[in-house]
């Protein structure tokens, strides 16, 4: 690839938390050495702003850009480059065509003119054009376009809802992208069929629109990055999500194969808490999951991921729907089924799954216990309250603003001890956050450890001592910046093999622990 040097994974840097948004002014490279991110505070705008920082442009140099982008569409295919290996295979073929061009119109151009050009070529070809640099932004988890003229807004890890000073000026360019993205997600969208609902290669998720007859501002598009390294439970204490008990609490509860439910509204961090919970499945477990759209990366595995597949025609021809997904993966005899999100008949087979024996996680669209309880025994779910039994937790996740910043919580975590028949269920709630001081409380009369007592023939003094030392180990892991997807994975399995040996690791005394606090 000559002396053409692209990094796409530059190193993430560690981002400060502001209290002040007034402080904010953070720089970080996202393609290496070509573009980096800006993030400030405009007090003209009063607003905080998302800076993409690319190449800047002589006349002639974009002359030369037009030139050979031109000329390239012609002898380019962009699906074929999807054919390409390697990104590097790709890189360096955009890179041989560019230069066969260049040679062959005569033009002349500096090697410093070129790097900018190929950057360009890169972005525009192999690339995601304009939003590229923000699909390459580790920290963002949605990139949303509201119309033509109207600025991408982006929801941050760090700094959340941010507005960037990207926008499409221009009606068929929008137009164009939209097609685009609906051809990487090997989808169709046209104004006969003008919505979009797919994948990228890469696991994101992409709902666009394509007529003015639907949005008023023209073609629309939302994506949902895919995150190939999923939040560890450890990070997640770090956001404050949650607490070391209720890790602790999660992860003797996936031992021991209780069902569990994840609930809270949308972007509440449903799949986030999902993804970390699953490090605590032990290793030996044979794990299936059904999704809409991939979103779940299971540190594990043995672990059958299965996607949704849509028809290709309006009559549905050849449609794999999440009810006979389901039902074929009870044949694969799963120790554990993650479904990503229950919505309809396919909560019956997931609930029987349970009664005869297969722990399940899933998620559920809703705010409190009360309310999904009601959409699993009414149409079209209808389940009768004798399998709702099934069900050992909720764990309810909330959108809170704290101190101004907008954050997520393991609101509450609630045991559904028994359903009655008139479908009314009797609760426990062993773990609270309160939002008046942003504190998590801890109840000590926990109903499932109980029933694991009970079933297992363990005393419930050892599983609360057990409890105990979980807490304080991942309180000491948290302390010690044990954070990373490998050395969390690594400490879950080591535990499950040499109990002993991890505690001496980590300084913990295995015997009447007393209980620590964060």
């Amino acid at each position: 690839m000559g002396d053409i040097n692209i990094n796409l994974n530059p190193q993430v840097p560690a981002l400060p938390r502001f209290k002040d948004k007034t402080k904010i002014d953070v720089r970080y490279m996202v393609i290496a050495p070509y573009v980096s991110i800006h993030i400030y505070y405009n007090a003209k705008s009063g607003d905080v702003i998302y800076d993409v920082e690319e190449p800047m442009m002589s006349k002639e140099e974009s002359t030369s850009l037009n030139s050979i982008e031109q000329a390239m569409r012609e002898v380019v295919n962009i699906s074929m480059t999807g054919d390409i290996n390697s990104k590097e295979g790709m890189l360096d073929y955009i890179d041989k065509t560019a230069r066969l061009i260049i040679s062959e119109l005569g033009l002349v151009i500096e090697q410093d003119s070129y790097k900018k050009i190929f950057y360009y070529l890169y972005r525009n070809f192999i690339g995601l054009n304009e939003i590229e640099a923000m699909m390459k932004d580790y920290f963002i988890e949605d990139i949303e376009c509201n119309g033509m003229g109207e600025s991408i807004y982006i929801v941050h890890r760090i700094f959340r809802n941010i507005k960037t000073n990207v926008k499409f000026g221009d009606m068929d360019e929008l137009s164009n992208f939209v097609e685009k993205l609906a051809q990487k997600t090997g989808r169709y969208i046209s104004y006969a069929s003008p919505i979009l609902d797919g994948s990228l290669p890469d696991g994101s998720r992409v709902n666009a629109t394509y007529t003015q007859d639907i949005t008023s501002k023209g073609p629309t598009f939302t994506i949902r990055k895919f995150t190939k390294t999923p939040w560890t439970p450890t990070q997640l204490l770090g956001f404050h999500t949650m607490s070391p008990e209720m890790l602790a609490y999660f992860w003797i509860l996936l031992q021991y194969q209780s069902n569990l439910m994840i609930v809270g509204g949308t972007a509440s961090g449903k799949t986030t808490m999902l993804n970390a919970l699953a490090f605590f499945i032990p290793q030996e477990n044979r794990v299936v999951s059904i999704e809409d759209t991939r979103e779940l990366m299971l540190p594990r595995e043995n672990w059958l991921p299965s996607v949704v597949r849509t028809g290709v025609s309006s009559a549905g021809v050849g449609e794999v729907d999440m009810f006979s997904l389901l039902k074929s993966s009870f044949r694969q005899n799963p120790d554990y089924v993650i479904v990503g999100e229950v919505r309809g008949k396919e909560a019956s087979v997931l609930f029987q799954g349970m009664a005869s024996g297969h722990a399940s996680i899933s998620t559920m669209h809703g705010d409190s216990v009360d309310s999904i309880i009601r959409r699993l025994e009414t149409p079209p779910i209808s389940l009768s309250p004798m399998l709702v039994n099934g069900l050992n937790v909720m764990a309810i996740m909330t959108h809170a603003i704290v101190n101004g910043h907008e954050t997520r919580k393991l609101r509450e975590i609630v045991e559904i001890v028994k359903v009655e028949q008139d479908g009314t269920a009797l609760t426990n709630t062993p773990f609270k956050w309160n939002p008046a001081d942003d504190k998590f409380y801890h109840a000590k009369n926990s109903k499932v450890f109980d029933k694991i007592a009970e079933k297992f023939g363990i005393s419930k003094d050892e599983l609360q001592k057990e409890f105990e030392i979980r807490t304080k180990l991942i309180w000491t892991l948290f302390q010690n910046k044990v954070l990373s997807y490998e050395d969390i994975q690594r400490v879950v399995n080591d535990y499950a093999k040499d109990k002993a040996g991890v505690l001496k690791k980590y300084g913990i005394a295995d015997e009447n622990s007393t209980r620590t606090q964060n």
